[in-house]
């Protein structure tokens, strides 16, 4: 069978993580702090809301320094990850901010393995090829691929042929480490998509020159083939970030493929064979690479037309580090789309409403859900957005819309929406 990959993501390699650096910074007479990445839990009840705010953004602008090895953690490694500062650079915020991609509307499955235990395969993914486990590597939980880089995995669905609709993004991530040529290292990771016999391909390589770049070649409905390819090696406009967690995007819609890397467009495509399904594949010479936080969405309604049918904007493309109330920064590709609409429509006004699905109590998820209301109120307001026309609500967990006691329901409880006032 032809299998053919489409975007690539790479690694987990051996490389140098980030630390981050403490930040002092005067925050007016009534207060001053240590910001530091766990600030959100930290700032006590007393500060005010202009000191939190002031601590948010000091935290945005910490910038990670490279100290030392870091490398995937099996099950049997017991040694405690040391802390490790993982936001982006500033010039990755900046490019989710002009980022033309629009996420899809309804979750139909997530996955950020949190629930999974170290060393064993993930519960709801499918092998295909070769050999995966559940690792923990930068801070966070991935699928690594341990048979020396070697496997392919794919997300395990009731269809297991035919499962992906006709309009849909994929969201995921990898940690962009630093390959060793000298020793031989190389990888290549992609993600792959199959059309019934017109099928698409992106690779993303690490070579053992040291270059990495993307390559993608895509199979029209009629069989026609055309690719291209791009650096990511050097050069000011290079979107790859090493050293970090970097995002990858791809959206499909009937025809049209584009693909995102940390914001910016690398591929468009006018015209692609519809696939019916995807899955990771991973192939190199260097043992561990893997995949974090994968979203699938379907669907990509204008956001006005959203709001006039239903009188209010539900969306899942504005998300958080676990458990905390810092926005990742490809929350700012949908935030940006909101007050694009607020200014077009200056008598709007939102009750912005955090919601969570049941996992933990109420006591962590009510107060959580109002910080991370009041982090999308203070992103709004920083541009240029009216604090009068936004009402910051966390509703926790008591107003699901799906079940709790599924992945999918959770995913869709896990949500933000904006609320006509």
């Amino acid at each position: 069978m032809k299998r053919l990959s489409i975007f690539a993501l790479a690694l987990l390699f051996a490389c140098h993580g980030a630390n981050g650096q403490g930040l002092l910074r005067n925050l007016g007479e009534r207060a001053k702090s240590v910001v530091e990445n766990k600030v959100a839990e930290k700032v006590e009840n007393a500060v005010s809301k202009t000191v939190d705010k002031a601590a948010n953004k000091a935290e945005e602008k910490l910038k990670g320094k490279k100290t030392g090895q870091q490398s995937v953690q099996p099950a049997e490694q017991k040694a405690e990850e040391p802390a490790m500062e993982t936001k982006p650079a500033k010039k990755v915020a900046s490019s989710f901010a002009k980022s033309d991609f629009v996420p899809g509307d309804e979750v139909f499955f997530e996955d950020n393995f949190e629930n999974e235990k170290l060393g064993e395969f993930p519960s709801r993914w499918e092998l295909l090829d070769g050999y995966a486990e559940v690792a923990s590597f930068a801070g966070r939980k991935v699928i690594a691929f341990t048979d020396e880089g070697l496997g392919s995995v794919g997300p395990l669905m009731k269809d297991r042929q035919a499962w992906l609709p006709d309009v849909f993004t994929v969201e995921y991530d990898i940690y962009v480490c630093e390959i060793n040529p000298d020793a031989g290292e190389s990888m290549l990771f992609s993600i792959r998509f199959e059309a019934g016999g017109h099928d698409s391909e992106v690779d993303f390589y690490f070579r053992e020159d040291g270059s990495s770049w993307i390559q993608w070649t895509i199979c029209t409905p009629e069989g026609r083939t055309s690719g291209g390819q791009k650096d990511l090696s050097a050069g000011e406009n290079n979107p790859l970030i090493p050293g970090e967690w970097n995002h990858f995007a791809l959206s499909f819609n009937k025809r049209a493929f584009k693909g995102y890397l940390n914001g910016i467009r690398v591929i468009n495509a006018p015209s692609m064979a519809a696939p019916v399904r995807f899955y990771f594949n991973s192939s190199g010479k260097y043992p561990y690479n893997g995949i974090s936080n994968v979203r699938l969405a379907k669907g990509a309604v204008p956001l006005y037309d959203r709001l006039m049918s239903d009188g209010k904007i539900i969306t899942y493309a504005i998300t958080f580090e676990t458990g905390k109330a810092d926005l990742k920064p490809e929350s700012m590709v949908e935030i940006n789309r909101i007050a694009k609409l607020m200014k077009e429509n200056p008598n709007l006004s939102f009750e912005v409403q955090g919601h969570c699905d049941a996992t933990g109590s109420d006591k962590v998820n009510d107060p959580l859900s109002q910080r991370r209301a009041e982090a999308i109120v203070s992103a709004l307001v920083d541009l240029d957005i009216a604090e009068a026309r936004l009402k910051p609500v966390g509703k926790g967990s008591h107003s699901p819309i799906a079940s709790n006691s599924t992945e999918e329901g959770r995913a869709k409880n896990r949500r933000v929406e904006f609320v006509k006032q």
